[in-house]
């Protein structure tokens, strides 16, 4: 089989990665990660905390979610197969590993999270931990 080097397709991978550490936390306070990949909205509802993550075109068993004190980890893969005999016309679809690290701003029980995943979208449901809820005091 012989390969051909393609000085677009160079051009194109360039770009790509780029594009990904523009897009990503990387830097930032809250969040490290390999490009911004998968999308994710963290919020509060109540004293509990909400994970939104778009995941299309993964399935469940190549998915990995680990929770740690306030550290939520998100990884796995994407992958696409056409088969040994199609011929690729055009590709902008592509497999690829990711893995993403949250520092969650509350303490969460790790025992009371829970996961739904269907339709390509990922809901992580993270519980407050109990000695990290505000208490209420009484005036005496």
């Amino acid at each position: 089989m012989v390969m051909r080097f393609d000085p677009f397709e160079a051009l194109l991978e360039v770009q790509r990665a780029l594009e990904n550490s523009r897009d990503s936390d990387w830097f930032g306070r809250s969040t490290t990660s390999r490009g911004a990949f998968p999308p994710v909205n963290i919020f509060q509802q109540g004293h509990d905390l909400v994970v939104i993550a778009e995941l299309a075109g993964i399935r469940k068993e190549d998915l990995d979610i680990s929770i740690q004190r306030n550290q939520l980890r998100l990884s796995g893969k994407k992958t696409i197969d056409y088969g040994e005999q199609a011929s690729m016309h055009r590709r902008e679809r592509r497999g690829a590993d990711f893995d993403r690290t949250f520092n969650l701003p509350i303490e969460v029980n790790p025992e009371g999270a829970k996961a739904e995943f269907g339709d390509g979208i990922l809901a992580i449901f993270l519980p407050r931990a109990e000695q990290d809820r505000p208490k209420n005091i009484a005036i005496a």
